[in-house]
């Protein structure tokens, strides 16, 4: 049993879990001693200005001071620290990997896009038995990115990250509390294309199954389920018709914002940006449905993804 500890810090949040390991089996299993999530907009201004702001580095070094005494005293023996996409397309950002590493005590990885998709595979492929004769397509829809990976219970057959996400969308296109009908068809043209740059690498229609993994993904799930809280248990494995995936995600995209910092299961760190993220997932879902000829009629999240992924990378 080892206990290790795994930073994922990503465009819109910053999130940390310290684990157990047990490789006794053969398998590894984690079993969770601290999960934490932290909205702190690392990615803010970066589409725009290819820089990570001051005021959001702060936000993350606030957060991961945090985290380091988290991990000091629950004793984790090892730690690894990864940033996805903002941090990939920031010019300033050997300040932020400095700033970690003066925090955290280890060096932070940028890791990329394709290392990214690979352990959100991971994290998701480890709990969820929906990967048993399937070729499962997970989506891994974040701030700055999304990753595509479609795979077996063998493990990644292709993947692709590609630059849309739901910061990076609401900023560069959603300025509008709704967003208009004109700013809507500016970020489908961009999904759509990012769309088509992923089948050039992942044959989308070859999936007989789809999973989405974080926040954007999870939220949807809950406003579809229309849950009194935000609850990880109810959303982990809910298996939805995609039709009303599609719907509550359309319906989360012309909400008003205080309507949407109105429900119960809404994290405040998600409320500005949560109408982009559906528009993602529900492109993502309407153009599966019409590669797969209809094949796939269901679409499952999952509360374990790249997060599971890092710690269970770590040696």
């Amino acid at each position: 049993m080892t206990r290790v500890a795994a930073i994922d810090c990503g465009t819109n949040s910053i999130r940390l879990l310290i684990a157990d390991i047990d490789r006794s089996s053969g398998t590894p299993v984690l079993t969770d001693v601290v999960r934490e999530m932290r909205v702190v907009r690392l990615g803010q201004g970066v589409d725009a200005t290819g820089e990570l702001a001051p005021e959001a580095l702060e936000r993350t070094f606030a957060a991961t001071a945090s985290y380091a005494q988290l991990i000091k005293d629950h004793g984790a023996e090892k730690v690894r620290f990864t940033a996805t996409s903002a941090s990939r397309d920031a010019r300033n950002r050997q300040v932020f990997v400095d700033g970690i590493r003066d925090l955290l005590g280890v060096e932070p990885e940028v890791i990329s896009g394709a290392e990214e998709a690979a352990l959100s595979f991971a994290g998701a492929s480890s709990v969820l038995p929906i990967l048993d004769g399937h070729q499962v397509l997970v989506v891994d829809l974040g701030g700055g990115s999304t990753e595509f990976v479609l795979g077996t219970a063998a493990g990644v057959t292709a993947a692709k990250s590609v630059d849309i996400g739901c910061v990076r969308l609401t900023e560069r296109h959603l300025a509008g509390d709704p967003p208009t009908a004109e700013q809507i068809a500016a970020a489908e043209a961009d999904v759509d294309a990012a769309i088509a740059r992923a089948r050039e690498d992942v044959p989308l229609d070859q999936a007989t199954a789809v999973v989405g993994v974080a926040g954007s993904v999870t939220t949807i799930t809950a406003h579809a389920l229309r849950l009194a809280e935000y609850s990880p248990d109810a959303i982990h494995g809910a298996e939805l018709p995609i039709a009303a995936v599609r719907e509550a995600a359309a319906e989360l995209l012309r909400m008003p914002r205080a309507a949407r910092a109105a429900l119960p299961y809404m994290h405040p760190g998600r409320v500005d940006v949560i109408g982009a993220g559906g528009l993602v997932w529900r492109r993502i879902l309407e153009q599966l449905g019409a590669l797969t000829g209809g094949r796939i009629t269901t679409a499952t999240a999952s509360e374990h993804d790249i997060l599971d992924g890092i710690a269970l990378s770590i040696g």
